[in-house]
């Protein structure tokens, strides 16, 4: 998944840092919004997000409270969270994991916070888009058929997951072309064809759900 497409919320209720933080995480690319306080970020619809940043501290609900109630929503129990906060003792440390996904104590330093980030989130659950039977995970570049892991090219990958990721779109092959295959490669229309024909095989009994539109591309229909 590119990083604009990875949504992140970060609440804290020192403004300084969450701004900050919110503008070194958009200038890594990410989309990025911000709540001063626990009770801000429960007004939102928390499950459009692909990533909590959550400091423990706050006055009002503290950000524990708040990750129980996250932990505790069918839409948002698998929401990785990493907590940032000034609490660095072991036993915080131990409590906070058994919340979040990873604890990080102020100050830190952002290329520690960056990497921690990537990390969490390749081993999200959220990063694996499924439909019907086909399944493709992001983080591991994996694709599954009814639970079986299948093998496939990262071109075939990369093919299958752009049209998971929109149903009922088409997409003509100089589309997929632009998208797959680098600038400086040259690639013909019949190579979109005989990718899409290869994968069409390795899904199968799902093949169907993968549509041709005469003269136009391909598409992923229901």
């Amino acid at each position: 998944m590119e990083k604009k497409n990875i949504r992140i919320l970060v609440v804290d209720d020192e403004e300084t840092l969450c701004e900050g933080l919110r503008t070194y995480l958009e200038l890594e690319g990410y989309t990025v919004d911000a709540s001063l306080s626990a009770e801000e970020a429960l007004k939102r619809d928390l499950s459009v997000y692909d990533l909590l940043l959550l400091d423990i501290m706050m006055d009002g609900v503290s950000g524990t409270e708040m990750a129980t109630i996250v932990r505790n929503r069918e839409s948002t129990f698998d929401m990785p969270i990493i907590f940032l906060t000034a609490k660095d003792s072991l036993d915080d440390m131990v409590s906070g994991l058994k919340l979040a996904d990873d604890y990080i104590s102020k100050p830190y330093e952002i290329k520690n916070l960056l990497a921690r980030i990537e990390a969490v989130l390749r081993r999200s659950s959220r990063h694996r888009l499924m439909v019907k039977g086909v399944s493709c995970d992001r983080a591991s570049m994996a694709c599954y058929v009814d639970g079986h892991h299948v093998k496939m090219p990262r071109k075939e990958f990369e093919i299958l997951a752009l049209l998971l990721e929109n149903p009922g779109r088409v997409f003509t092959r100089e589309e997929l072309i632009s998208r797959i295959w680098p600038d400086n490669v040259i690639v013909v229309d019949r190579a979109v064809d005989v990718h899409v024909a290869r994968i069409r095989g390795k899904i199968a009994p799902y093949s169907r759900h993968i549509v041709a539109r005469t003269g136009y591309g391909y598409g992923w229909e229901d």
